[in-house]
């Protein structure tokens, strides 16, 4: 493949770019085809796109949208909703060059990055001045800042701390048509006109493409105790959760892990995790921290948990957070691996798992269930044969009856993957049908001839 190949008026726009900025070599191409996601669509991309500034993030735009061509803009490629897959005879742009940390302000707890930023890198960067940037996805040591904004990511923290949308102060945007504008503000208060900020934050590239984004940081927080709880029954465990949730207290992770998913971390940890229906790992990193996990254990025992042990050593808290992040590595040795995001009511979270369960019994199928209980959001992960076409189908159909079993328990399709190709279907079950045509109306607006991200979403 090569240059010549995209449309002209394209191609004139691109000549005065860096002769480095379009990666049009087969070999390479491919690996920006798709993310991480499973059973969602790709195509084939004229060429990659890789600018380093916004100007020329900005002449690309210009040209795609001159010329009508598609554009699919992709971080690290980490995503799991299909949100970064390309499309045939259009451009991705590739943000992976924008990798620069501009500025840590410790005054004003702010840091100023590029999209390119891995999450672990900017996490690290503010620990260098004391403070922390709460959003901790699973992936936070390959995952983009860029693509975190696109999917209002979450991670083990949001029960305490929050999502990437409650930390993002200001972003630099560029349109579909190449126009630049700014949104947000440094200030600690900014109440000037409609919230485009939050607008471009979980937008999944369909509005824009986020250049640089502000972000507000929090003072470091102490070396998290951790607490871990064992229940030989599901119900127990729920009850648990809902104590927690009810006292107003506030751990910093609360976290569940079914029978299934205990088994394949054991498996491959050897940590002697035991044949629980359910574990909660709880942490708090407040300076109450051990009054605070003293009172989540009361609540834990008075629940029905057969074992409770809390630890204040932070190598053994990290290691047992490490067990939760090997969650779904453990459960991808069991075969092909097809993972839900879905998040529901607090009060119904082992609801949700034992509707999991049924559907795993019905179907034949393994499915281990494992998440951020103390905001209600769960990754449901079916293991299935990929070469086997009954086996595909029957994964398929699980993912959408547990789908189907998070909307009727109050739930939501998506709690921080994003909805990208694998969900479009859902997310009109989800919205009414005004919401729905008002969220059009603003794509349109913004994007009139289509070209960003087609396919996404709506």
């Amino acid at each position: 493949m090569t240059t010549t190949e995209l449309p002209a008026s394209v191609l004139d726009a691109l000549r005065a770019l860096p002769d480095d900025l379009v990666i049009s070599d087969p070999d390479l191409v491919a690996g920006y085809v798709r993310d991480q996601s499973r059973f969602t669509e790709a195509g084939a991309p004229l060429a990659v796109l890789a600018p380093r500034r916004t100007e020329e993030v900005a002449a690309c735009l210009a040209a795609c949208h001159e010329a009508g061509v598609p554009v699919v803009t992709r971080g690290a490629g980490s995503g799991l909703s299909g949100g970064a897959n390309a499309v045939g005879g259009g451009v991705v742009l590739s943000l992976h060059r924008m990798d620069r940390i501009l500025e840590v302000d410790p005054v004003e707890r702010l840091a100023v990055v590029q999209p390119g930023v891995v999450t672990g890198e900017l996490r690290a960067a503010a620990a260098e001045q004391g403070l922390l940037y709460p959003p901790d996805p699973g992936s936070v040591g390959f995952c983009s800042i860029g693509g975190n904004v696109a999917t209002n990511a979450g991670g083990m923290c949001c029960v305490k701390y929050g999502v990437t949308r409650d930390f993002v102060e200001a972003l630099e945007v560029v349109l579909a048509d190449g126009r630049v504008m700014r949104t947000g503000t440094r200030t600690v208060k900014g109440v000037a006109g409609y919230d485009l900020t939050g607008l471009f934050v979980g937008s999944e590239g369909t509005l824009g493409v986020v250049t640089e984004v502000t972000v507000r940081l929090v003072p470091a927080a102490r070396p998290p105790m951790t607490l871990v709880a064992s229940f030989d029954e599901l119900a127990a465990a729920g009850a648990a959760v809902a104590g927690v949730v009810a006292s107003g207290l506030a751990p910093s992770a609360v976290e569940i892990l079914d029978r299934t998913t205990l088994r394949a971390v054991d498996a491959t940890a050897r940590m002697g995790l035991g044949e629980a229906a359910a574990m909660l790992l709880v942490q708090a990193d407040s300076e109450d921290a051990d009054g605070l996990l003293a009172e989540v254990e009361s609540i834990c025992l008075a629940a029905g948990a057969a074992d409770v042990g809390r630890s204040d050593d932070p190598e053994e808290s990290a290691m047992l957070m490490e067990a939760r992040r090997l969650a779904l590595p453990a459960l991808e040795g069991l075969g092909d691996w097809l993972l839900d995001d879905v998040c529901v009511p607090r009060a119904r979270v082992v609801d949700l798992i034992t509707a999991v369960e049924a559907v795993a019994a019905e179907t034949g199928l393994t499915i281990g269930v494992f998440g951020h209980a103390g905001d209600g959001n769960l990754h449901p992960t079916v293991i299935f044969d990929q070469h086997d076409g009954a086996s595909r189908a029957a994964a398929l159909g699980a993912f959408d009856r547990i789908t189907e079993a998070t909307l009727a328990l109050g739930g939501t399709i998506t709690g921080e993957h994003g909805v990208g190709r694998l969900k479009a279907g859902w997310l009109t079950r989800e919205l009414d049908p005004v919401n729905a045509e008002v969220q059009r109306a603003l794509r349109r607006t913004l994007d009139p001839r289509g070209i960003l991200n087609p396919g996404v979403v709506l």
